[in-house]
């Protein structure tokens, strides 16, 4: 199993390491700042191997030439993202593998906040790397797309495995969890989620990762099917997921 260390980067992005233990190899996902890349790093006394971006916008790249110049690491892009990522070394698409040392991740491509988005999945290790496509209790503003393409992306995550750890590029969950708790007042398990982003925030924790089992049970956007949600929306039950799921995001817009 992989040895994972996260930290706040910025004001509220995620920063993320994840090391093989058997090879030493290391990964970020994504740089948004070189300083606490580079000072997790120290601390653990790991050697970075790898840069794995999910997507190409400047708060999770721009870090990348100061982290690439001290370690050499290579940097593993969407090939989608052309020139908007510094220094990359490999190129990657929908259906390409990417290693870290013994570790594989399948390459999903999730448009929806942007058109060149992807997700890492390491799908023996259970850990998938979201970046900004799902956040616990959220997902992503869509930008590049029609809100359509981003629930197509996010019924990805809906197939993985409830004890998948989910990895968000953002630390909105406080922000989500209000949200949440306004479209669905009546989920219990919602109720308690909210009350522990509470204690976490509290505690200077957050709750990154998330697993895929509590995003299912109280992330209004992948529960987005549900008759509860349609009506909060003011929308028929049977309504088609995509549709409640476009009202939503339009009113998380708006909050």
């Amino acid at each position: 199993m992989p040895e994972i260390r996260t930290f706040l980067c910025r004001s509220d992005n995620i920063g993320v390491l994840i090391r093989d233990p058997a090879t030493g190899a290391c990964a970020a996902i994504d740089v948004p700042e070189a300083g606490p890349v580079l000072a997790a790093l120290d601390e653990a006394g790991w050697t970075l191997t790898d840069i794995l971006v999910t997507h190409r916008h400047a708060d999770h790249v721009e870090g990348i030439p100061a982290v690439k110049a001290r370690t050499g690491a290579r940097v593993t892009a969407p090939r989608k993202a052309g020139d908007a990522v510094p220094e990359v070394d490999v190129w990657v698409a929908e259906g390409d593998v990417v290693r870290v040392g013994d570790l594989a991740a399948q390459v999903w491509e999730t448009p929806g906040h942007c058109a060149d988005h992807v997700t890492y999945w390491f799908r023996q290790a259970g850990v998938v790397f979201a970046g900004d496509t799902l956040f616990t209790l959220g997902c992503g503003r869509v930008m590049e797309a029609e809100p359509a393409t981003l629930w197509t992306s996010l019924e990805r995550f809906l197939a993985l495995p409830d004890e998948t750890a989910v990895y968000s590029g953002h630390d909105y969950v406080l922000g989500n969890a209000r949200f949440a708790l306004a479209a669905e007042p009546g989920n219990a398990a919602l109720a308690a989620r909210a009350a522990e982003a509470e204690r976490a925030r509290a505690e200077g924790r957050f709750l990154i990762p998330s697993t895929m089992a509590a995003e299912r049970a109280t992330n209004p956007f992948l529960r987005a099917g549900e008759p509860d949600l349609a009506q909060a929306v003011n929308l028929p039950p049977g309504s088609h997921a995509s549709v409640v799921f476009t009202a939503l995001r339009a009113w998380k817009n708006r909050s």
